[in-house]
């Protein structure tokens, strides 16, 4: 699968680290930056190109955005139609689970803050081997959130 990647200077040293693990999982990686540590960078500026390519082909890619709480990256992801970006940052796994059963979200935001690499590429591949669960509800309530746009 081809993934989209981009974050912040607070989510720089994750995102590097993630995009080696991603490679040995068999999937061509695109980052959209930043290219080197930046500590007065802006994440709009990066997590809008991954949203935007993701949206483009949403049965074919995926997109990963980090930040230091990855909520500012959620929502700048969520701005672009078709993207259902869904925000980790510790906790149970079952959210990263239940992003994609239920939401089939296509964007996996990430709290570096507060996430080791073990932590984060757990969640990850987790989020990567989920697929949609195709109910009837979860069709239904998605386009819901579709037909707002």
């Amino acid at each position: 699968m081809k993934i989209y990647i981009g974050s912040d200077h607070a989510g720089f040293d994750l995102k590097e680290e993630l995009k080696k693990f991603l490679g040995t999982l068999g999937h061509e990686v695109i980052d959209c930056g930043p290219r080197e540590y930046d500590p007065k960078d802006d994440y709009p500026f990066y997590i809008l190109p991954v949203a935007k390519l993701v949206a483009e082909d949403p049965k074919h890619t995926r997109g990963i955005v980090l930040g230091a709480s990855g909520e500012g990256e959620a929502i700048a992801a969520n701005k672009i139609q078709g993207i259902r970006a869904a925000e980790y940052y510790g906790g149970t796994l079952e959210i990263v689970k239940l992003s994609r059963e239920h939401n089939d979200a296509n964007v996996l935001s990430l709290g570096a803050k507060f996430l080791n690499f073990e932590e984060a590429s757990k969640a990850v591949k987790l989020w990567l081997e989920t697929d949609f669960s195709g109910e009837t509800r979860h069709i239904r309530r998605n386009k819901e959130i579709d037909d707002l746009a």
